[in-house]
């Protein structure tokens, strides 16, 4: 039973991912890709040190307009409560080609983030407080961004190896001048859980913005990669477990 539930979410996936193929290429505001690898390292219980990179598309996996780097550091109050600061270099280029110039946005940003979490049975929520520092080719800007976010393991209690789950969130931009709001980003997908150290997602990102210049609003196919290591373990030679 297992095996055959097993097959039936690979078969959505699968569906999912040619539906999109297929609105992208028969609209003209195309479904984009959005391309995330995240690093995560546990120093000890406290503290922990992550990096990513992402890559953008405003067609499927064509016209690539947007990346972003960016690492930063997370202090752990409590299994329920975080303080996240982060840098990061973020690129966006003219539509219309594969990084077409001129460069509409060129940022170094800055930011501090608080995350609360919630566990209800099964469902998981959390709360995201981010405040942003934008050092951007036009000027320095101000934001303010909260995301709400549901996590709920497949056919599990919890999120352990070899689970699939389900995430959605919401998330809301704002800043300190007029009109105040910026945009809104919605996101829904698929995540399995390979190992204790890998993850993946994929999913649909839908995003509106008002009145923006470092990027439209538009329709992504999501994919993501999520590596979980730890600082001890790896100190001792240790190797992250194969994909199976």
């Amino acid at each position: 039973m297992i095996n055959n539930y097993s097959t039936t979410i690979h078969k959505a996936i699968f569906l999912m991912a040619l539906l999109f193929c297929l609105q992208g290429s028969a609209q003209t505001n195309a479904l984009g890709s959005w391309n995330i690898i995240n690093v995560k390292l546990n120093i000890n219980k406290k503290w922990s040190a992550f990096a990513e990179a992402q890559l953008r598309s405003l067609e499927f996996y064509n016209s690539f307009h947007y990346y972003e780097y960016k690492a930063g550091a997370t202090y752990i109050f409590d299994k329920n409560f975080s303080l996240t600061a982060g840098l990061g270099k973020y690129k966006t280029y003219a539509e219309g080609g594969n990084f077409k110039k001129p460069i509409s946005n060129d940022e170094i940003r800055t930011w501090l983030q608080i995350n609360m979490k919630q566990q209800i049975n099964r469902f998981q929520f959390e709360h995201r407080y981010r405040a942003e520092q934008r050092f951007t080719s036009n000027n320095y800007k101000n934001r303010f961004r909260y995301r709400l976010s549901l996590i709920v393991p497949i056919k599990k209690e919890k999120i352990e190896p070899k689970t699939f789950y389900v995430t959605i969130f919401n998330e809301l931009f704002f800043t300190n001048n007029a009109p105040y709001f910026e945009r809104n980003r919605f996101y829904v997908g698929l995540g399995y859980e390979f190992t204790n150290t890998f993850s993946m997602q994929t999913g649909y990102v839908s995003q509106f913005d008002y009145k923006l210049t470092d990027e439209t609003g538009r329709k992504f196919f999501l994919i993501s990669m999520y590596f979980n290591l730890d600082w001890k373990k790896m100190k001792a030679g240790f190797i992250p477990e194969n994909i199976d």
